[in-house]
């Protein structure tokens, strides 16, 4: 029987869920906002929420309760000065749970915890790795735009080879022509050299 059982295990000993809830809202309270696994998140909610109601009277008393349970210095005084302030009168509710899909990896349901009172506050990266559909469409366009560098490389390649044989061509054409006027201005100088023999003979 379950009597006196409140709330659940997650699979951890008595020590070990304490320190590991105790660790989860101290990350919560410093940050606004973290991502986790549902089941922590669900025994997340109950663990922390009473913590913040306390913070709502500062006194020596509700910090010291507090204390017993996070053990963080600095958590407790952002706790008491700032978040008491902006959780106002709100009765009650004071985070929000939102499911994020599965884990690539382990497929374990990750959500996110944050408090309601800081909607404002800009998402951080946490790396907790998202969905791994996301990954795979990433790695698919990492694909494809590498194939594309590639397509345009082999492109520049081929465009540059027939730039080069162009300039091979022309070189050889413009060696041909001229060998060839070295070789006339040649035949015209032995020309020349016969012609001049001859009138020295008829001399």
């Amino acid at each position: 029987m379950r009597h006196r059982k409140k709330g659940k295990k997650i699979g951890r000993t008595s020590s070990h869920r304490k320190r590991t809830l105790q660790a989860l809202s101290n990350a919560l309270i410093e940050n606004k906002r973290i991502t986790t696994t549902v089941a922590k998140a669900k025994a997340l909610r109950p663990f922390v929420e009473p913590l913040i109601t306390r913070a709502k009277e500062d006194t020596q008393h509700n910090r010291r309760q507090v204390f017993r349970h996070l053990q963080n210095k600095e958590a407790i005084q952002e706790l008491f000065d700032e978040v008491s302030e902006r959780v106002g009168n709100r009765p009650g509710g004071y985070t929000r749970v939102i499911k994020l899909g599965q884990r690539s990896g382990d497929g374990a349901e990750l959500a996110l915890v944050e408090l309601v009172d800081y909607n404002d506050v800009p998402p951080a990266d946490t790396g907790g790795g998202g969905s791994g559909g996301t990954r795979r469409g990433s790695g698919k366009g990492r694909r494809r735009q590498t194939e594309e560098e590639q397509d345009s490389q082999a492109t520049d390649t081929s465009a540059e080879s027939s730039e080069d044989a162009a300039e091979d061509v022309a070189e050889s054409a413009a060696g041909d022509e001229s060998a060839e006027g070295e070789t006339s201005e040649g035949e015209m100088s032995e020309g020349e050299a016969a012609e001049d023999a001859s009138d020295t003979d008829k001399k």
